[in-house]
């Protein structure tokens, strides 16, 4: 409960975004990205799937379950209408649906806690690794959501509220999760290579895709560096 607690009031940093350009604030979220992409990689294929495979061997119902959480994004994003953005609005890059975005961001967060709980569940470390990796993806995508509800008309304070309401869903899919397993055993057995799925997915389809815009040979290749950075943080996590 402690770590989904802090993934909610990650929701408060566009606070930090407030003083900052727009051009600032773009250079600063993509170096954020390219890191989150690192660190979700790292956490998918250096913990979980590792996790999943000591736990059950890598049978085919593992890689069933691990593309399962694969679709099941797939699916959120695109008939939900979830978009997992990390750029800030502007003229160039617009995000008309503020609402919707709150609904997605809510649905979305409500699915970080249970992955979070799931995690716990199955080990301590397992469940700081990816509580650090939801939170370091987190902060960019904060960032841009901040951005997604000033373009669609929230003034700055009732932003931060209604960002951090939809951030409490990670509380009650943790609470859910925690209830789950009660009644079902091993729940976590199918949670982390799902998770790792999700991992996969959002790296692969929203953050690596966010980097390739950049057109600056010098630029791009700092932010592959970062993302080399990202996981490296995530195998260090192994030694502790």
């Amino acid at each position: 409960m402690t770590a989904v607690s802090l993934v909610s009031l990650v929701s408060l940093i566009g606070v930090l975004t407030l003083s900052l350009k727009l051009e600032m604030l773009r250079k600063l979220t993509m170096f954020l990205v390219s890191f989150s992409a690192g660190v979700l990689l790292g956490g998918a294929f250096f913990h979980l799937i590792p996790e999943a495979v000591e736990s059950g061997g890598f049978t085919p119902i593992l890689s069933a379950i691990i593309l399962a959480g694969i679709i099941t994004f797939l699916f959120l994003e695109r008939v939900i209408y979830w978009r997992h953005c990390h750029v800030p609005t502007s003229y160039e890059h617009p995000h008309p649906f503020a609402l919707m975005n709150l609904v997605g961001d809510g649905f979305h967060n409500f699915i970080d806690g249970m992955i979070i709980a799931g995690a716990f569940l199955a080990s301590i470390p397992l469940g700081i690794t990816t509580t650090l990796a939801v939170i370091l993806h987190e902060i960019p995508q904060e960032m841009g959501d901040f951005g997604v509800l000033i373009h669609g008309g929230f003034g700055r304070k009732k932003a931060l509220l209604m960002n951090f309401a939809a951030s409490v869903g990670a509380v009650l899919g943790a609470i859910v999760i925690l209830l789950l397993n009660t009644k079902v055993a091993a729940i976590s057995s199918f949670i982390v290579p799902f998770t790792a799925g999700g991992f996969i997915y959002i790296a692969g389809s929203d953050l690596i895709p966010e980097m390739k815009k950049e057109t600056q040979s010098f630029k791009a290749i700092l932010h592959i560096i970062t993302l080399f950075l990202g996981l490296g943080v995530m195998l260090l996590l192994l030694k502790l």
